[in-house]
Parts: C-alpha cells; structure tokens; sequence
C-alpha cells in the first residue's frame, strides 16, 4: 500500500491557539484524509514546539512554572484539533523524552561529522521568531513578522557548517516541485542566489530552559534545530518501524513565515546527517483582519474554538478552504462566513439533501434508472487540483456538480413525475447525493457522515464514485446547515 506522511508545522505555546493554527490544521487534515479516501496508508503529524526562549519568558511574566505553562498551553493545541475534528495520528511535544533524545542524537551526528564547531555570535535577535536576522530583513529598523525593533545580542555560540551544503540547496530548491507554490519557491531561490549561505548559530548559551546540547551542557540546542527534528522524532529515528515505514514525510506544511527554516536550513541539516530530504514544502499564505497578519503579538486574535461554537465546525472548515486560494493570503470576516453558509451550504447543498431525501422517502420501491448526471462531475481535474494542493479549487469544482444537480431537480421537477420517470430521477439524486458526500469528507467529514446516515450507507472511497446500483435505507432527518440569521 502507499504511504502518505504529512506534517503541519508544530506550534509555539506562549499562548492560546488562533484561526490561523486552525487553518493550517484543517488544510493538514483535509488533505490527509484526501490521501485517505484514495486508499493510501497515511501518517499525520501534528504537535507542539516547547522549547523556545518565548515560551519560558512568557511563563515567567504569568508567574508560573515554564513546565507548567507549556504544558498547560499545549493542552489547549490538543483540544483545538479535537474540536475541528483533526484526524492526525500523533501530537508531539518536543518536550517528551522520544524527541530530546532524538534532537542531541542528531546534533551529535551533525557534530562528529565536523559541521559544527564552537565559535562567537552577534547580531539582531527578533525574540518573535527566535532567530537573527540581517540588516536587509528589517522593515524600518524592525522584524517585519512581529513589527518589532530586535534586540542585539552577543555571545558564545555552536555553528552549524549551512554554507557547506549551499550548491545541494540550490539544486534541491531548483527542481520543480520541492517548495510549492512556485512563488514561495522562486522567493527562496532568489534569496539563496543574492545572499549565499551563512553558518548558522544552532546554541543558546547560559538559558535554563531548553535541550542540553550533547557535548556541552552549558549550551541549550538552538529552538530551530531542535524543532525541526519532530518531524523524524515523532516517527522513531533512526530505527523505529514508523520510520523506515514513512520517511521522508511527503508534506511539510507551513506558513509563509517559517519558509526559509524548512526549505533551507532544515535539508541542510538532513544533508549533514545523512537522511533522505522530505520531498514537498507546502507554504500556506496568512489569515489577516483588515489586511493585517493575525499573531498574538499584533493583538487581533480570532479564537477559532468560539467560532466553531457558534457556526459549526465544518462550516469553519468550508469556509477557510473555500475562501482563501491556497498560497495566498486571505482576508477573515465574519460577514463572509454567514453568507457562504447560508447560501452555498444552506441552499446549495443542504436544500438538495433536504428535497432529495423528501421525494425518495416517500417514494415506495427500489429506485432505477439510467445515469443522467455522472458526466458532469470531473472527478480528473477534482483529483488534479488536490494533487497540486489547490484545495479550494477542488472544493469549487465539487460545488460545480452540487448546483448541476441541483440544476436538475429543478429541470425535471420530480414532485410532478410518478411511476419510472420519478424513479429514474431519484436514482440519480441518491447516487450524486452517495457521490457528494464522498467528495465532501475530507473537507466536512460531519457532515458527509449525516448525509450516508441519512442515505442509509456507508462511507465509501474515491473508487466508490461512480454510478452503480446501491441499496439505500432512507431516514430523513435534521437540516444539515442552518441558516444564519
């Protein structure tokens, strides 16, 4: 069977989860079930990053313990995918045993192979995204992820030997398909053939918090070296069945931001240690309000938990997916939410449910017919677009089919038909309606199990989607959306 290992990036706990973290987690789960659905063997990964400076020096302004905190914050991570109805098969934090002992395993490796040595740092610091940066990166003298002046620092630090593997990184970066989108690519390329590869800082010294590196206990792993070795911890490197099983990982996904570590840094350090290279980096844009970036710092957090309390979580999952294009960034309204749920959930596919199941529970006897409506479904370029990570492409192309049967019912105007005629069209909207809710399972997964619950069925596979004689057990019951007022 094939495998399929996907990751979302882990997420930092110096707060409570925002819309943002929901997003990538959906586009994560959507696409794993995906993989799912077309009968592969899939791994999804998601989890926490529990080790960085902002986290300790935001426990330390709430007065709390740094274990405490992030252990407490992390629970919040777990409940978020719980409530989105997340279907990933692992959580990692990165501060469990399994991780640490990888992360300095790793770093030791790294070291022995003389690709890292001692040596002395300074620069800009930006504590928001935990790293240095050059005076070309700063917007008006600031970090232009957390609008914040950084700080200098100097001090003694571990290097990592990057420049070493920047020809490798280059071709790797060239090929056609290893960053997509090929914006977020092209930036990469550009970047790496303008600025070259510098060594990397990979230790913090004199830090309580953090993983002692391997050969000097006064030094702490750097939170960028550490963080991306989840990816190979969570699996059991370098002799666990998951590993030799899954690596290497299909999809990094990840936000825009954090492009640069996982598209540069972190093949370099898979360079070094003698492991195979993850095969697609996957760049999400960012949500923002009014144009704005949503971040703790930035103070225009959107909680997605009150969200899905008030509108339901698989009309959150439709929404973000259906409104944003992949890749890019996308505006958050409310305003916008309600009016795709009441008309394209509500009318569109919940009206056709509704009148659908009305006609066929009334309906005495086994619906037959002939195939009136297979042909407009395009279930190629459906497949195409998730292939290429397009999901609201593929959303919209589902939607397609939805109002072309939605189109039919009101062409053929059953409630007037009895007899072979009502048949042959019931026939048709039961097995687009068994069609539908396959294709909207990744995507809404509640509400693709209300519609086979109320079709009688089970769930089916992508295979399963073609017209074909199926035995149903109609039970209508409650509208699948409601509208918002």
């Amino acid at each position: 069977m094939k495998t399929f290992y996907i990751t979302t990036a882990i997420d930092y706990v110096n707060a409570a989860p925002h819309i943002g973290h929901a997003y990538e987690k959906i586009i994560a789960d959507t696409i794993a079930r995906w993989h799912r659905l077309n009968g592969e063997d899939v791994f999804f990964l998601t989890g926490t990053d529990e080790n960085a400076q902002k986290n300790e020096q935001a426990a330390r302004e709430k007065g709390v313990e740094t274990k405490r905190f992030v252990d407490v914050n992390s629970k919040k991570f777990e409940e978020l995918c719980k409530k989105l109805n997340i279907s990933n098969n692992d959580f990692i934090k990165t501060t469990e045993k399994r991780h640490v002992i990888v992360a300095q395993n790793i770093f030791k490796k790294v070291y022995e192979k003389s690709d890292i040595y001692k040596g002395f740092y300074e620069g800009y610091y930006c504590e928001g995204c935990e790293a240095f940066l050059t005076e070309k990166e700063l917007v008006d003298g600031k970090c232009p992820e957390h609008n914040k002046e950084p700080i200098w620092l100097k001090e003694e630090s571990y290097f990592f030997k990057l420049s070493k593997y920047q020809d490798k990184i280059l071709e790797l970066l060239k090929s056609k398909d290893f960053v997509i989108p090929e914006s977020k690519r092209n930036e990469m390329v550009s970047r790496l053939e303008n600025e070259g590869l510098k060594d990397i800082s990979v230790s913090r010294n004199k830090l309580k918090w953090g993983i002692d590196v391997p050969i000097n206990k006064n030094h702490k792993i750097y939170v960028w070296f550490d963080a991306l070795i989840n990816y190979v911890s969570a699996i059991g490197y370098p002799n666990g069945n998951k590993f030799k099983k899954y690596w290497p990982a299909d999809v990094h996904l990840i936000g825009k931001g954090i492009n640069w570590f996982h598209s540069v840094i972190w093949p370099g350090i898979l360079f070094s240690a003698g492991m195979k290279i993850s095969k697609h980096i996957v760049v999400h844009g960012y949500l923002t309000v009014n144009g704005q970036k949503i971040g703790k710092s930035l103070d225009n957090v959107i909680d997605p938990i009150n969200l899905v309390n008030k509108y339901g979580v698989d009309e959150l999952r439709y929404f973000l997916i259906r409104e944003i294009p992949f890749g890019e960034d996308g505006d958050f309204s409310e305003d916008a939410l309600k009016n795709r749920i009441n008309n394209e959930l509500a009318n569109d596919l919940g009206n056709l449910v509704s009148r659908s199941l009305t006609l066929a529970e009334k309906f005495k006897g086994e619906t037959q017919g002939k195939d009136e409506l297979s042909k407009k479904l395009n279930l190629k370029l459906i497949n195409e677009y998730m292939d290429k990570f397009e999901l609201h492409n593929a959303l919209s192309e589902i939607w397609k089919f939805v109002n072309d049967v939605n189109k039919y019912v009101n062409d053929k105007q059953p409630w007037n038909l009895e007899g072979k005629e009502l048949s042959n069209v019931l026939y048709n909207l039961l097995e687009s309606l068994r069609i539908i809710s396959i294709l909207v399972s990744p995507f809404m997964p509640e509400t693709s199990e209300k519609i086979n619950k109320q079709l009688g069925i089970k769930e089916g596979k992508l295979k399963n989607c073609k017209f074909s004689k199926t035995k149903y057990k109609i039970k209508k019951t409650e509208h699948l959306f409601e509208k918002i007022k």
